[in-house]
């Protein structure tokens, strides 16, 4: 009798134990099934999306005494830290997130943004990346809501454009077609279809641009803008208008009516006010906060109050100070003097705000 108790007692507990192991496989397979997912984010915008932040100074201060506290949690062991859950794809490189991914030798606000993504998510992480210098919302990131403008302004651009072409062959003895008006509506919009088709390109081959994701869905979990100079010259009485269009139609083209966006707003004035054109198109970015259908689910950050004073201090008689200035900033104040520290709090600030419209 004792016998057949102990057997029944070691039969109900392996039947405890299969219980728990049945349920801890339901647990595990439930999680990797969430893992499977990689969570994408675009980027896009002119050329502080690029990037303009030197790789070299980056180096330097974070090994500066001054500086180093800033970049400590970007480094291990006296490296930069090469992300393996976050992956980036801009225009013709790829790889997981480190050093390196804006304009030439520079870094942009991917490297911090896709730090706070990387912590935030425990699903991987794609950025894609798609920005061009000089590129406006009003004529090439215009999206199709906007429309094409009035017939009127349409023509003006045409003889403009035919005139500097007859002008250039007269000065040239050369014989080029002028341009049409089928020329001047495609340009229209060209960046926005770039965009998107950069977009695709990646979700039809990021298996073999990324085998770690092998198998994994991608899903579109929100856009970052950043953008805005080009704007300032004819674009800026129109700017929240198209503002608005673009993040309609970018919702609508992925199927995702509150798709979380991050708008960073100019902020080149740095600790000055804005004026004129810049102010009117910093306006316009902030604005989106207060579009009632966007509560929630858009936000707009000031890129100002995030200005590195030392740069700004610095930059007025940097020719004069070419070796101080190459341990603070590294290029002009439209590019936000090229400062690392800049662009980093800019990417943080645009991390944290995307954290924020996910959580709501």
């Amino acid at each position: 009798m004792f016998h057949h108790a102990r057997s029944h007692a070691r039969s109900h507990a392996r039947s405890i134990v299969l219980a728990f192991t049945l349920l801890f496989a339901s647990l595990t397979s439930v999680h990797t099934l969430e893992a499977e997912t990689v969570k994408v984010f675009i980027l896009a915008g002119q050329s502080n999306m690029e990037g303009k932040a030197p790789n070299a100074l980056l180096d330097l201060q974070a090994t500066d005494p001054k500086t180093k506290d800033l970049f400590a949690h970007l480094r291990k062991d006296g490296q930069w830290i090469v992300r393996d859950d976050v992956f980036i794809k801009f225009l013709e490189r790829k790889g997981p997130l480190t050093l390196g991914y804006g304009s030439r030798d520079r870094t942009g606000v991917e490297l911090e943004l896709g730090t706070v993504m990387g912590d935030h998510f425990k699903e991987p992480v794609l950025l894609i990346k798609t920005a061009w210098g000089g590129h406006s919302l009003v004529k090439l990131f215009r999206s199709p809501s906007a429309g094409l403008p009035a017939q009127d302004k349409l023509e003006a651009e045409l003889k403009q454009a035919q005139d500097r072409v007859t002008k250039n062959n007269e000065k040239n003895k050369k014989n080029d077609p002028l341009p049409t008006m089928q020329d001047i509506k495609s340009g229209y919009g060209s960046s926005y279809r770039d965009m998107l088709s950069e977009v695709q390109s990646v979700m039809n081959d990021y298996e073999t641009m990324f085998p770690q994701l092998k198998g994994k869905k991608l899903e579109i979990a929100g856009f970052v803008w950043f953008q805005g100079w080009n704007d300032m010259y004819g674009g800026e009485n129109e700017y929240a208008s198209n503002m608005k269009h673009l993040i309609n139609d970018i919702r609508k083209e992925y199927k995702s009516p509150k798709l979380p966006v991050v708008i960073a707003a100019m902020g080149q004035n740095g600790s000055q006010p804005a004026k004129n054109a810049m102010l009117i198109v910093q306006e316009a970015q902030m604005s989106m906060n207060d579009v009632p259908q966007y509560k929630g689910n858009v936000k707009a950050i000031r890129t100002d109050v995030l200005v590195d004073k030392a740069a700004e201090a610095l930059f007025p008689t940097w020719k004069q100070n070419g070796e101080e200035w190459k341990k603070t900033g590294g290029d002009f104040p439209y590019h936000y003097f090229g400062s690392a520290i800049w662009f980093n709090r800019i990417g943080k600030a645009m991390g944290d705000a995307m954290v924020e419209l996910l959580a709501k």
